[in-house]
């Protein structure tokens, strides 16, 4: 209260209304693997630091391109005459016997082609990182993630490399401790068998199933491979007598030719894990419908077809796991529509509660929204009047979800509630200790996964 001492007419404001709720962000992915550089002032600077970057140019900046390749390129010309005249005939083959596994870059790449917006990265080190330290160096970015506050996917595009699942259980631990966060899953396209190739997931991947989503199978994109014109060697056999220059001498020395095998080079295209373009329809359908529509029935960009063709059949017992309940979504492809995400459930398939990914994530950002918003009453009077304000304060911000589409119900009360004051949520032993317990229930709109036509004959009247 004021100490006023000299008459006159004084004006105090009265705040009135609740503080409001600020939505946190939903779909920021964390990428963490290996990379080309890491560098931003000095060599390695970035390496093990999570850093936003905004664009694939960004990426590319700080990060570098995809690992280079070596192609077994061959050309056969034949002249009229013996090594000299007019070229007669032409034949130029290019394959890549045994391609990387390193996939940092393409994701990227298919990220932003599909929708991605900010993110991070962690890069954990160079392409010489050994199949054998991948696990600990992976397992060291994840542990660093931790620290940051802003991510909410956590993405692992060079996975396919470790000879076991465990930084998913390290990841989905992280989600449940955290419990901000959510784990993008590839379920490795190994021999081709659906059947196979989930069985080996599913027996490796155990823990705090609601946090984490899989895809399958991966998908064949129209992304080229990366490669060092300098370290490309042409076996070129001209009538019977073979030389072997560069790549890079053949842009000076015989321009057709180099044209014509970096053309061919050109229809070698990638094939990759989804979950970078998965990533980019998460941003995509977060930023245009919201946290709770469905990441899912979304065609994806730069992706020509699924690496393995999912029926209706096969996909079956992908969804639905009568075992072990983990569920893994399929990526299909079909006619006229292009390659779908076709699933939209976490990998805790037999749960009611989080049998969904949007029900996960939507309960995710509704949680820190209003753990980071409320923290203005931390030390305020554990009263009715402060219970009334942070009541009032969730109601507002629930009721606007619920306008959008995220909650069911006819009215906001069918829809949610929010209880909390003395007799109540309160008791006058959680005064003497400190605790005011706030209760949130939300009734989250769930998927139409399963659409029913029902028909029958009706008989003609007249």
């Amino acid at each position: 209260m004021s100490n006023y001492q000299t008459p006159g007419v004084y004006v105090e404001e009265i705040s009135t209304l609740a503080p409001s709720v600020a939505a946190v962000s939903t779909a920021i992915p964390a990428f963490i693997g290996l990379t080309e550089k890491a560098e931003k002032e000095t060599a390695d600077d970035l390496e093990l630091v999570p850093t936003k970057v905004n664009s694939i140019n960004d990426y590319v900046k700080y990060f570098g391109k995809g690992k280079n390749e070596t192609f077994t390129i061959k050309v056969d010309d034949t002249k009229d005459g013996s090594g000299g005249g007019d070229l007669q005939s032409r034949n130029i083959s290019v394959t890549l016997p045994s391609s990387s596994k390193n996939f940092m870059y393409a994701s990227m790449q298919l990220y932003f082609a599909n929708g991605g917006g900010p993110c991070y990265i962690i890069s954990i080190g160079d392409y010489t990182v050994s199949s054998s330290d991948l696990y600990t160096k992976l397992k060291g970015g994840l542990d660093t993630l931790a620290a940051e506050d802003e991510p909410t996917l956590i993405v692992f595009p060079d996975a396919y490399e470790l000879s076991d699942l465990t930084i998913y259980n390290d990841a989905l631990e992280q989600c449940n401790k955290l419990q901000d966060r959510f784990t993008i899953m590839d379920v490795k396209t190994n021999i081709g068998n659906s059947s196979s190739d989930a069985s080996t997931f599913r027996r490796e991947v155990a823990q705090y199933l609601q946090y984490g989503a899989a895809y399958y199978p991966d998908v064949k994109t129209n992304l080229v491979y990366s490669y060092d014109e300098a370290s490309q060697t042409i076996a070129h056999d001209v009538d019977g007598t073979t030389t072997n220059p560069t790549l890079s001498s053949l842009k000076t020395s015989d321009k057709l030719l180099y044209n014509a095998i970096v053309e061919k080079i050109a229809t070698l295209k990638m094939t990759v894990p989804s979950s970078g373009a998965v990533a980019g329809v998460y941003a995509q359908t977060d930023r245009d419908r919201g946290v709770w529509k469905a990441p899912a029935n979304i065609p994806l960009n730069n992706v020509v077809a699924p690496a393995v063709k999912i029926t209706d059949a096969t996909q079956a017992s992908l969804n639905i796991d009568t075992d072990a309940g983990k569920s893994i979504n399929a990526i299909r492809s079909f006619t006229g529509k292009g390659t779908l995400v076709w699933g939209a459930r976490t990998l805790d398939g037999n749960s009611n509660e989080w049998r969904y990914i949007q029900v996960r994530r939507l309960f995710n950002y509704i949680e820190e929204s209003i753990k980071k918003s409320t923290s203005w009453a931390v030390f305020e009077a554990n009263d009715a009047n402060t219970h009334i304000r942070v009541k009032a304060q969730i109601e507002s911000f629930l009721t606007g979800i619920w306008k959008a589409g995220g909650l069911v119900g006819a009215s906001a009360a069918q829809a949610f509630f929010v209880n909390v004051g003395l007799g109540s949520t309160v008791t006058p032993q959680d005064v003497l200790e400190g605790k005011m317990n706030v209760e949130i229930g939300l009734a989250a709109s769930r998927p139409a996964e399963f659409i029913i036509l029902k028909f029958s004959h009706f008989i003609q009247q007249s």
